[in-house]
C-alpha cells in the first residue's frame, strides 16, 4: 500500500512538473527564413485588423458618421482576425534577428498575451451584439472598448 501511495504521489508530481515546464515550451523558429515568414504573416494579419479598426476609430472620434452596417461588418472581421492571432503568434521567432515590432515578452508571458487576444475577440463580439440590438447609443462605447483591447496589447507587447 505504501508503494502505491509513493508511486501515485510521484506520478502526480511528474504530471504537475511537466505541466509547468510545458507552459514555457512554445514552438521555436528553426531558421531565419521560417522566422521571417512568420513575421510577414503576423504583419499582414495585423494590417487587416488595422484596416478594419480605422473606420471604427473615425466613427468613435466623430470624424465620420456612425454606420451600423460598417460597425457590424468590421467588428465581425476583427473578431475573426483576432482569433487567428493565437496561431500566428505561436511560433517563437526571438532566436533570429527579424524585422518585427513584437517584443520577446510575448513568448515569456504567453498566457497574458493570449488573454489579451481573447479580450479583443470578446470586445468585437460585444460590439456586434450592440449592432444586432440596434443599440446606437452605445456604439461609441463599444468601439472604445474594442480599441482599448488593442491598446492594452500594444502597451505591453509592441515595441515603440
Amino acid at each position: 500500500m505504501k508503494n502505491k501511495i509513493l508511486l501515485s504521489t510521484l506520478f502526480a508530481s511528474l504530471i504537475c512538473v511537466s505541466g509547468i515546464s510545458s507552459a514555457d515550451n512554445h514552438p521555436k523558429a528553426t531558421s531565419e527564413k521560417q522566422a521571417n515568414a512568420a513575421v510577414t504573416f503576423r504583419k499582414s494579419l495585423l494590417q487587416l485588423v488595422r484596416s478594419n479598426m480605422g473606420p471604427l476609430g473615425g466613427m468613435a472620434r466623430g470624424n465620420i458618421p456612425m454606420n451600423a452596417e460598417t460597425i457590424g461588418k468590421n467588428a465581425e472581421r476583427v473578431a475573426f482576425l483576432a482569433s487567428m492571432m493565437h496561431d500566428y503568434f505561436e511560433l517563437d521567432t526571438t532566436a533570429f534577428d527579424v524585422n518585427t515590432d513584437a517584443k520577446s515578452s510575448i513568448w515569456k508571458n504567453k498566457d497574458d498575451f493570449n488573454a489579451k487576444i481573447d479580450d479583443m475577440v470578446s470586445a468585437a463580439a460585444k460590439l456586434q451584439d450592440l449592432v444586432a440590438k440596434n443599440d446606437e447609443g452605445n456604439f461609441r462605447k463599444g468601439i472604445g472598448a474594442l480599441g482599448a483591447t488593442c491598446k492594452a496589447c500594444h502597451d505591453e507587447y509592441k515595441k515603440d
